[in-house]
């Protein structure tokens, strides 16, 4: 069993300002609820191609990102096919090893998986995630000094080692509607 994904990882979250997850440190508020959507831009699943499918997770941490017990919904883009969806769950359940399990051990309960229009339209960090009528957020990068897009690298808490992770601020119109109480052979 094998996969090779490419493409992109959009975390929003419901922190003050940059998610301390990212860095290991605990959220803002003790617990963070958040919203993870993985667009491929390339991609197989022993042997499925799963190039332009997104998956997202709606997501209720209760502490320490590194501590998992996560409660996640997940959501496969309405236009995946069967096999598509069965190859991406089983990526993200961890069945297929690889840094992508080493995520899916943080998830402590699995409450739904459901098909949903995703909507993931982001471009150096600005853009818009829409995840059926369940989650909306547009976003907006940070800024360095020279006015280039803010990311960052090598960081304790990523599903892709090495991979650079954009920062992005969510503009006001962020909600989500549910509330809670990358390669391998």
């Amino acid at each position: 069993m094998a996969y090779h994904l490419e493409g992109q990882l959009l975390e929003v979250c419901d922190c003050r300002v940059l998610c301390p997850c990212w860095i290991g440190e605990d959220p803002d508020n003790g617990t963070c609820d958040s919203v993870l959507a993985y667009h491929f831009d390339k991609g197989t699943i022993d042997g499925v191609d799963v190039a332009g499918r997104t998956i997202a997770m709606v997501s209720h941490i209760p502490g320490n990102v590194l501590q998992g017990n996560f409660r996640v919904a997940l959501y496969v883009d309405e236009g995946a096919s069967q096999s598509q969806q069965e190859a991406l769950l089983d990526v993200y359940s961890g069945r297929l090893g690889g840094p992508i399990a080493d995520f899916a051990k943080l998830v402590g309960e699995v409450v739904s998986v459901e098909r949903a229009a995703i909507t993931f339209d982001v471009h150096e960090g600005r853009g818009t995630l829409k995840i059926g009528e369940v989650s909306y957020a547009e976003l907006e990068p940070y800024k360095g000094a020279d006015g280039s897009t803010t990311t960052l690298s090598n960081t304790i808490f990523s599903t892709v080692p090495g991979a650079r992770s954009l920062s992005a601020k969510r503009l006001p119109t962020a909600r989500s509607s549910r509330r809670w109480g990358t390669t391998s052979t």
